[in-house]
């Protein structure tokens, strides 16, 4: 299994786990985060889902290889990884350690919120590659931080560290290396420690009002 589901007390972090490509994304990926974060949502004892990566190192964005064998990484429905269309109704929080590029970025962008560690870097990487950034990336960096920084982002495609993007408003914790996961924990427990309802409603309103694809 590339993809770990673990519940504990009301709180569920799903694990990527495909260390020898730094957890680019495969169909199988695809569909195991898919999978485990239907489990996370539907699961009535879980009040806030966290996604990170195994190991000191978020998400490469796809798997290469896999793309080359045609294989596919997107749900009509969910969006890339079965995460940047996705409708939750629970709070999906990003824990990153080391490089959340390309998908990986755009899967940390579709979260309600974001923990990185110092030294992680974040980047739109695709179109070194020859590639369109066409999950929800594009979009949600030119309504989450001030324009002249999504053109920069997107158009030069440069790698940029936790601390850029918490200056601009996009990441919610910057913390020491090694501390994501647990820190994000520990806004977790704030957030499941509220009414379930309101915190539901707070965040369809404000999916809403900012216009994201998974808010509708």
């Amino acid at each position: 299994m590339a993809v770990h589901l673990e519940i504990d007390w009301q709180i569920a972090t799903i694990t990527i786990d495909r260390p020898e490509v730094r957890h680019a994304i495969d169909q199988a990926t695809a569909h195991e985060i898919s999978v485990s974060l239907g489990k996370a949502d539907a699961d009535s004892a879980v009040r806030v889902i966290l996604i990170t990566g195994a190991g000191g190192c978020f998400c490469a964005g796809i798997d290469f290889e896999a793309f080359l064998r045609g294989e596919v990484f997107h749900s009509p429905t969910n969006g890339f990884a079965g995460v940047t269309r996705r409708v939750l109704k629970k709070p999906l929080i990003a824990a990153v350690e080391g490089d959340a590029l390309a998908g990986g970025f755009e899967i940390v962008l579709a979260c309600d919120m974001i923990v990185a560690a110092e030294d992680a870097r974040f980047g739109l990487s695709e179109t070194r590659a020859g590639l369109v950034p066409e999950t929800g990336g594009i979009d949600r960096l030119s309504r989450l931080v001030p324009p002249k920084i999504a053109a920069e982002l997107i158009m030069t495609a440069e790698m940029v560290s936790s601390g850029f993007l918490a200056a601009h408003g996009l990441v919610n914790r910057v913390v020491p290396r090694g501390q994501a996961l647990s820190t994000a924990r520990e806004l977790a427990a704030k957030i499941a420690g509220n009414n379930p309802t309101l915190v539901e409603m707070g965040k369809r309103v404000l999916n809403a009002n900012l216009s994201f694809p998974n808010s509708r």
